[in-house]
Parts: structure tokens; C-alpha cells; sequence
């Protein structure tokens, strides 16, 4: 045959990664933060009830969207550590990829509600009970940096682990903006110094959240994860000792930390045997932190493309040097 389907994949997920941590330790993680916020949200509700406050309340509310973020990402890690299926032949991993995209959307559409709240404030300026407000966000921002913490480790490796930091993280800054205003305006006496404060805190979580928001949505659509460049992929390939031509290269990402790559390597006068593909997928493992390579080798140009081509002709002038490089 003048095609040569030589498929090999290399396993043991997680591989090239460079991961610290240990990976089980973000179950034990995500049950504390959830645990934290829900008991947080009942207190914040009460108190809401309470004082009167309608702040108290609709940030309880608020707190309740964080809870359904730690749940998506939660149940997304826990799919991805499902076996492969016939149907899903990578499992569901990618779900990590959808959690990490919604919890982005979710922090941005927390930050529209939060600027039309401010908005209002600024028109029509309402007192605050500081001192109910101050006390229940101060238990906020211990509780939402401890939760942050507890992703601080995964948030280089894990887009999926990066939004619940981020999440938690947006979180206590509002509720140190809280803290911070209740003291000024108890102060001051000046009512928007508030609405200030909450403008400036959601600048802050937009400028944080869009790089989470790019990356998921870029991943999601298969693209190539932004720590790899695909040129110098292919250009390693194409260095490999006996390989003419790299073509048809396609990189996705399969979960939010792991990468899969497929190319085919035009060999016309090497053997590229077994060896040589194991220790190909180990190179692109080694160096660029793909776990899952496929490759497929082809002798000479007609190996690919043109099916009129003779059986066996291994006249490669001029082949297509083509790089499929997405």
C-alpha cells in the first residue's frame, strides 16, 4: 500500500504536565468550599431578613450563583475522571472545558448585575446599615479567600480549576468593596462612595475573568491551548531525522488540561517504525505537554492526496510541503 496508517497514542493521562498536586486533593476541595459558601448564604439570607437590608439579601443571592459555580466545576472534575465510553472515546472530559466557559459567563453576567445595582445607587442613593453590612462581609471574605485558596495550587494547570479560584476570588474582593465602603460612608456619610467602590470592584473582576473567558471559549472550540505554539510543533516534527514534509497537523485540547495532536509525517526513505513513533508521541509529550499523539506516515507525495498516484511510487521531488499548522 502507498499509505501507511501507523497509529499510535500514548497513554497515562496527566502525563507532561508538570503537575505539583496531587489531583484527588480537589474533591476534598471543592465539598469544603461548597460546604462554606451554602452555610454562608443561609447566615447572609437571615441576616438580610433581619436588618431589613435588601444589599444582605441580594448578596446572598449573589453567593448562591458562586455555590452553582463550585457545583459546575465540581461535577465537571468528577466527569472527567469517568473511563472512555463507545460513544464519548475520550470520556468527559471535555466537560471541564464547558464548566470553566460557564463559570467565566457566570462571573460576567455577576458583574452586570452588579453595575446595574450601582448604577441605581448612584440615582437614587439608599442608606446602608454599615455595621450589619461590614460584619456579615467580613465573614465573606474570610470565607470566599479560604474556598480561593483551597484551587490556589491548580490554577496554572486547570482552566476548569482556574475559574472556581477566580470565582472565589471575585468574591471576596466584592466583599472586602463592602467592608470598604460601609466604613467610608459610616465616615463620611457620603452614599456613593458605595456605588464607587462596587464600579471599580467589577473592573476588577472583568479584567481578571476575560483571560478565563478567551481561553475556555478558544478551547471549546477545539483551538490550539494558548501554552502551545503549533508552528514550533510542526517545525520539531519536521526536524525528526528521515521526515521530508509535516502536514495536516491538528491540535485540541481534550479536557482543560490535557492535549491531544494528530499529524502526518511524509518518510519516503526511513522506516518510521513502532520505536520511532513511541519515541515521537514521548518527544511531543516531553517537550509540549501533548499526552495523546497519533501519527500517520506516508511515503513520497503522492501518499496523501492524489489516489490516481502508482502503487509504491516513491518519487517524492517536489512534494507538498504544505503545513497544516491550526
Amino acid at each position: 500500500m502507498g499509505q501507511h496508517h501507523h497509529h499510535h497514542e500514548q497513554h497515562g493521562h496527566g502525563h507532561g504536565h508538570g503537575h505539583g498536586h496531587a489531583p484527588h486533593s480537589y474533591g476534598r476541595a471543592f465539598a469544603i468550599g461548597v460546604a462554606l459558601n451554602l452555610g454562608f448564604v443561609l447566615v447572609e439570607g437571615l441576616a438580610g431578613l433581619w436588618s431589613g437590608s435588601i444589599a444582605l439579601i441580594a448578596d446572598a443571592g449573589h453567593n448562591l450563583s458562586d455555590v452553582l459555580g463550585l457545583l459546575m466545576a465540581w461535577a465537571a472534575y468528577a466527569l472527567s475522571k469517568r473511563p472512555a465510553s463507545a460513544r464519548y472515546t475520550y470520556g468527559l472530559r471535555g466537560s471541564s472545558i464547558l464548566a470553566a466557559l460557564f463559570n467565566a459567563i457566570l462571573l460576567m453576567i455577576a458583574c452586570g448585575a452588579i453595575t446595574l445595582g450601582a448604577i441605581q445607587r448612584f440615582v437614587h442613593p439608599a442608606p446602608v446599615e454599615s455595621g450589619t453590612m461590614m460584619a456579615v462581609a467580613a465573614i465573606g471574605i474570610v470565607i470566599n479567600l479560604g474556598t480561593a485558596l483551597l484551587f490556589l495550587g491548580g490554577r496554572e494547570h486547570d482552566l476548569n480549576i482556574r475559574g472556581a479560584f477566580l470565582h472565589m476570588a471575585a468574591d471576596a474582593a466584592v466583599s472586602a468593596g463592602v467592608v470598604v465602603a460601609g466604613f467610608l460612608v459610616s465616615r463620611t456619610g457620603l452614599l456613593w462612595i458605595d456605588p464607587a467602590i462596587s464600579l471599580i470592584i467589577v473592573a476588577v473582576i472583568v479584567i481578571g475573568t476575560w483571560g478565563l473567558f478567551r481561553d475556555s471559549l478558544a478551547m471549546s472550540l477545539a483551538g490550539v491551548p494558548s501554552r502551545i505554539d503549533s508552528a514550533k510543533v510542526t517545525a520539531r516534527l519536521g526536524a525528526l531525522p528521515g521526515v521530508a514534509a509535516v502536514h495536516h497537523v491538528h491540535i485540541w485540547p481534550t479536557s482543560t488540561t490535557e492535549t491531544a495532536l494528530t499529524a502526518h509525517l511524509v518518510m519516503p526513505d526511513a522506516a518510521g517504525d513502532d520505536a520511532f513513533l513511541a519515541s515521537t508521541a514521548r518527544l511531543v509529550r516531553d517537550e509540549f505537554a501533548i499526552g495523546h499523539a497519533t501519527f500517520q506516515i506516508e511515503r513520497g507525495r503522492c501518499a496523501d492526496e492524489a489516489p490516481d498516484c502508482g502503487e509504491g511510487q516513491h518519487d517524492h521531488d517536489g512534494h507538498h510541503d504544505h503545513h497544516h499548522a491550526r
